[in-house]
């Protein structure tokens, strides 16, 4: 649920469009909503600045085929991840503007045109480990940050890296995607002063433990600056990435909000000063004093 939503709630009872019982019956469902299998949290956006997202994998297609719909009925994004397409296909009978990431494996519903802020860059170390990259790139889309991609770039061919570190360096905060040993996350972090995020993956031969050696080379990154987020985890290091990106663009904005405030406010005094100045000395006057 966002603020948009109870605003229209609310107008809608002040034109007469909703009696008090339809009222009644929106705001109970502002906390949560109880379906019977889950508790839908909609106003997790006004406390977080993001939507509760649904993990789709274990659950049944009509279940989270409902969550999806229910939560786009109180918000203006939506994202769902480790979605099937059999999943996304249902979505999309009842909102066409669902969108379908087969690679991340991700269903995004975005009503409104986010506007961009900052810049996260998602890097991998080789090219199994897109999807997990793609998860975090979807995830920030709905937080409307820019981002770049910067696909495989792992230690194997170091110089390719190098040749993208200046574009990295623009970033507020970077993802480094990386299975195998996980080295690359800690050679980003000694190259860059922005902070780094981990995230291992599956991908690798036996003694990769399916994740496990690449987190443990992560955990013991001795770069300072890098912080590590469970095995193939795109959505938590596109989250975070997400909330450290945002940081002083929110009072950015605030400020210029304020200050097309005032330009329109000092437009009104100065045009009710002239109206006032022509009714007291006439037109002539006020052009001599113009």
């Amino acid at each position: 649920m966002d603020l948009d939503f109870l605003k229209d709630v609310l107008l809608k009872y002040k034109n007469g469009e909703k009696d008090i019982d339809d009222v009644i019956k929106d705001i109970k469902t502002l906390f949560y909503e109880d379906t019977g299998y889950a508790k839908i949290d909609h106003i997790r956006e006004l406390r977080k600045g993001f939507p509760e997202v649904v993990f789709c994998e274990r659950k049944e297609l009509n279940e989270a085929e409902e969550i999806i719909f229910k939560l786009s009925e109180k918000s203006n994004r939506v994202l769902a991840t480790r979605a099937s397409k059999e999943l996304f296909e249902r979505v999309k009978k009842k909102i066409e503007f669902a969108q379908y990431n087969e690679r991340g494996r991700t269903i995004s519903i975005i009503k409104d045109e986010l506007i961009q802020i900052g810049l996260v860059s998602i890097l991998t170390a080789g090219t199994s480990d897109i999807p997990v990259a793609e998860e975090a790139f979807e995830t920030l889309r709905v937080f409307a940050a820019k981002t770049q991609k910067i696909y495989d770039v792992g230690v194997a061919g170091i110089h390719r890296l190098f040749d993208n570190l200046e574009k990295i360096k623009d970033s507020k905060v970077v993802i480094v995607v990386a299975g195998m040993d996980g080295v690359l996350p800690s050679v980003v972090g000694g190259l860059i002063d922005k902070p780094v995020i981990a995230v291992p993956t599956s991908v690798g031969y036996g003694a990769n433990f399916n994740g496990v050696a690449p987190l443990l080379t992560m955990l013991n990154s001795c770069a300072p600056g890098v912080a590590v987020v469970n095995i193939d985890n795109g959505f938590g290091a596109g989250f975070i990435a997400g909330l450290i990106n945002r940081i002083g663009e929110e009072k950015w904005r605030l400020s210029i909000s304020i200050f097309l405030m005032e330009l329109v406010v000092i437009w009104f005094l100065v045009h009710f000063l002239m109206q006032v100045y022509l009714i007291q000395f006439g037109k002539e006057k006020l052009i001599n004093w113009i």
